[in-house]
C-alpha cells in the first residue's frame, strides 16, 4: 500500500490526495490495511468492477485542526459509503436490483472534529459501486479541507451540474413551447418549428442531470425517454442546419427521421437487453450525423458569409465536438484516458455546447423575426403611401367627373331653356310677325308683344345665372325689374326673401319655371286684380322653397273663378316642377302659393 499525504503545514487548508490504494471486492466493511488485495493507484480512477474500495490517508496539522473540515467529492455515480478512521461517515444510495442510481451532483460531507486525528494520520475508506448505466465504477479526485476553501469548489460544480440544468430545463421548455406555438400558426416557418422542437427535446434530455435515482420499474421508460430526446435533438439540429443552408430535401429529412426513431424503437422492443446496443452503437451513429451538420454549417457560412451563418457554424462545431467528447468519456476511450486521466474527471461538455447552440439559434431566429417585422412595417408604409396616392388620384378623378357632370348638366339645362325659348318666345315672335305683316297688329299690341318678349329673355338670362348656384341673385334681379313696373302701375310692392347660404342648388330650368310662375302671378295682378298693394315672399322651409304672391285686389271676382289662361300656365309649369300650386281668394285679394321640394345638396 502507498499513500501520499497532502501538504502538512500551518498554511495548508486543503488536501488533494493523488496516490491512494484500491481494492476490488464486495466487502460490506472496510478491508483491513494488511489485506493483500490493496494495490496502489492514482485519482481519479476508473475500474471495470462491481464494487471497488479506495483507501485515502491524509494528515492534519495540529495548528489547523480546530478549523471546520469537509470532504468534497465531485461525483459518485453509482452511490456508495464512506468511513473516516473506521467509523461510518455517510451513505449514498447505491444502485441495486430495485433501485437505479446515476448521481451527477457533487457531495460535500462534514468531517466532525471528534472523528479527526489532529497531527496524526487519518484514513478515509470509500466504497464505490457502478451506476446502472455505467460500464464500471471509480473514484474522483477528492478534496479534504476547511469549509471556507472547499465550499466554493462544491458550489461551482453544483451550479454547473444542478442549477444550470434546472435553468436550462425551465427556459428551454418555455421558449420551445412558445416557438412551437408560433410555428403552429405559421407552418411555412420550418426553422421555428425545428428550433422549438429541439429546445423541448433538449429540456427533456436535461432531466437526466436532475434525477439521481429511480425505481427499477420506472427505469426502462426513463432510459427510453433519454435515448429518444438525445437522438431527436441531434436530428433536429441536422435538419435545422440543412434548412438554414437551403439544402433540406424530403428524402434526406425522412432518412434522418427514420434514424432518430430507430434507437428508441430497438430499446422499446428489446428493453434493457438493448441498452448496450442503443447506448453505444446507435448513439455512435449520431456522431457522423453531427459531423455532417458541421460540414453543412461551414459550407453555408463560406457561401453566404454572413455573421449569422458564421456564428451558427462555430456553435455547431463546438456542440458536435462536445457531443463526441462526451461519448468517448462515457465509454472510457483509451485515447481520451491517455490525456492525464481525463476520463476520471468525468467532465462532460455537451450540456454547455447544446445550450450555447440553442442560444445562438434563438438569437438568430429572433433577429430574423425582427428583420421580418421591419420588412413588414416598411411594406405597410409603402402600401399606405401607394394607397394614399391612389386615393388622391381617385379623388381627383371623381372631382374631374363631377366637374364634367356639372358642365354636362349645365349644358343640358341651357339646351332645355333654349328649347323652351324656341317653343315659346320664338313662336310668339313669329306669330306677331305674321300679324304685323297683315296689318292686324296695332301699336299697343306691338308694345305688349315686345315687352313680353323682353321679359321672357330676361327670365332666361336670370335662370341661366342661377346655374352658378345663386338662385337668390336671379330672384333679386327679377324683383328689381318688377319693382319699377309695379310702381309705374300704381301698385306698392313688398319683398321678403329668406334663403339661407346653404340652400340646395336650383337647376337652371327649374329656376326658369319658378320665375315664370312668379311673373305670371304678378302679370295677373297688373292686368286683372286692380290691386293697390302686392306682397311677394320666397322662403326656405324644411327642405322646401315656398313662393307666395298676395295682392289686395278683387281676386275673388277675377282669374280664380274664371280660370283664365294665366292660371293654366302656372299649373302646367308647377306640374313639370313637381311642385304644389295653390291659387285661392283671401279676405282682401288673391294668394298664389307654390311649394317646391328641393333635392338634398
Amino acid at each position: 500500500m502507498l499513500a501520499l499525504l497532502g501538504p502538512v503545514n500551518a498554511a495548508a487548508v486543503t488536501i488533494e490526495p493523488r496516490q491512494v490504494s484500491v481494492l476490488i471486492g464486495s466487502d460490506s466493511a472496510p478491508p483491513g490495511v494488511a489485506d493483500a488485495r490493496w494495490q496502489p493507484t492514482s485519482l481519479p480512477d476508473v475500474r471495470t468492477a462491481d464494487v471497488v474500495w479506495y483507501r485515502v490517508e491524509f494528515d492534519i496539522a495540529a495548528a489547523i485542526a480546530t478549523e471546520y473540515w469537509v470532504l468534497y467529492l465531485p461525483y459518485l455515480y453509482g452511490g456508495g459509503r464512506i468511513w473516516l478512521n473506521g467509523e461510518p461517515l455517510a451513505a449514498v444510495p447505491e444502485s441495486s436490483q430495485v433501485l437505479r442510481v446515476r448521481r451527477e451532483r457533487p457531495l460535500l460531507l462534514s468531517l466532525p472534529a471528534s472523528m479527526l486525528h489532529a497531527g496524526k494520520k487519518n484514513v478515509l475508506h470509500l466504497r464505490a459501486v457502478p451506476a446502472y448505466t455505467h460500464r464500471g465504477t471509480g473514484a474522483p479526485r477528492l478534496v479534504v479541507g476547511t469549509q471556507d476553501e472547499v465550499q466554493p469548489k462544491f458550489e461551482r460544480r453544483l451550479f454547473f451540474m444542478r442549477t444550470l440544468p434546472l435553468v436550462t430545463l425551465v427556459m428551454a421548455s418555455v421558449v420551445g413551447l412558445l416557438v412551437i406555438f408560433v410555428w403552429l400558426r405559421r407552418r411555412q416557418e420550418v426553422l421555428y418549428g425545428l428550433f422549438g422542437l429541439a429546445a423541448v427535446l433538449w429540456a427533456a434530455r436535461t432531466t437526466n442531470l436532475l434525477v439521481d435515482a429511480l425505481p427499477a420499474s420506472v427505469w426502462p421508460a426513463w432510459r427510453l425517454l433519454y435515448h429518444a430526446t438525445n437522438g431527436g435533438f441531434v436530428i433536429c439540429m441536422a435538419l435545422f442546419a440543412l434548412s438554414l443552408a437551403g439544402w433540406l430535401r424530403p428524402g434526406v429529412a425522412r432518412a434522418l427521421a427514420a434514424y432518430a426513431v430507430l434507437g428508441p424503437v430497438l430499446y422499446l422492443a428489446a428493453g434493457a437487453q438493448a441498452e448496450n446496443l442503443v447506448a453505444r452503437w446507435w448513439t455512435a451513429g449520431l456522431i457522423p450525423i453531427g459531423l455532417s451538420i458541421v460540414v453543412v454549417s461551414v459550407a453555408a457560412a463560406w457561401r453566404q458569409r454572413t455573421p449569422g451563418t458564421v456564428v451558427i457554424a462555430l456553435a455547431m462545431s463546438f456542440a458536435v465536438g462536445a457531443g463526441a467528447h462526451d461519448y468517448f468519456i462515457a465509454w472510457n476511450a483509451p485515447r481520451i484516458e491517455a490525456l492525464s486521466g481525463w476520463i476520471g474527471h468525468r467532465i462532460f461538455l455537451l450540456h454547455y455546447g447544446a445550450n450555447l447552440l440553442l442560444v445562438v439559434m434563438g438569437v438568430l431566429l429572433t433577429l430574423r423575426f425582427v428583420s421580418s417585422l421591419h420588412e413588414a412595417e416598411g411594406a405597410r408604409h409603402t402600401l399606405e403611401a401607394r394607397v394614399a396616392e391612389r386615393e388622391s388620384e381617385i379623388a381627383a378623378s371623381y372631382q374631374r367627373i363631377a366637374v364634367l357632370q356639372q358642365r354636362q348638366a349645365a349644358t343640358d339645362e341651357r339646351h332645355r331653356i333654349m328649347q323652351d325659348l324656341h317653343d315659346g318666345l320664338g313662336s310668339q315672335l313669329f306669330t306677331s310677325l305674321l300679324r304685323a305683316e297683315r296689318g292686324a297688329l296695332d301699336h299697343k299690341a306691338m308694345v305688349d308683344t315686345l315687352r313680353s318678349s323682353i321679359d321672357e329673355m330676361r327670365l332666361a338670362i336670370d335662370a341661366l345665372a342661377s346655374d352658378e348656384q345663386d338662385f337668390r341673385t336671379a330672384f333679386g334681379n327679377f324683383c328689381f325689374r318688377w319693382e319699377v313696373r309695379l310702381r309705374e302701375a300704381g301698385v306698392i310692392p313688398s319683398w321678403v326673401i329668406d334663403l339661407p347660404d346653404a340652400v340646395p342648388v336650383v337647376p337652371a330650368h327649374d329656376a326658369l319655371q319658378l320665375l315664370r310662375i312668379a311673373q305670371e302671378a304678378l302679370t295677373n295682378v297688373l292686368k286683372h286684380a286692380r290691386a293697390m298693394r302686392v306682397r311677394v315672399s320666397l322662403i326656405h322651409d324644411a327642405g322646401r322653397l315656398v313662393l307666395e304672391v298676395e295682392d289686395d285686389g278683387c281676386g275673388s271676382a277675377a282669374p280664380v273663378s274664371s280660370g283664365g289662361r294665366g292660371q293654366a300656365n302656372m299649373r302646367a309649369r308647377a306640374l313639370r316642377l313637381g311642385a304644389d300650386l295653390d291659387i285661392a281668394a283671401i279676405a282682401h285679394g288673391l294668394r298664389v302659393r307654390l311649394v317646391l321640394p328641393l333635392a338634398p345638396g
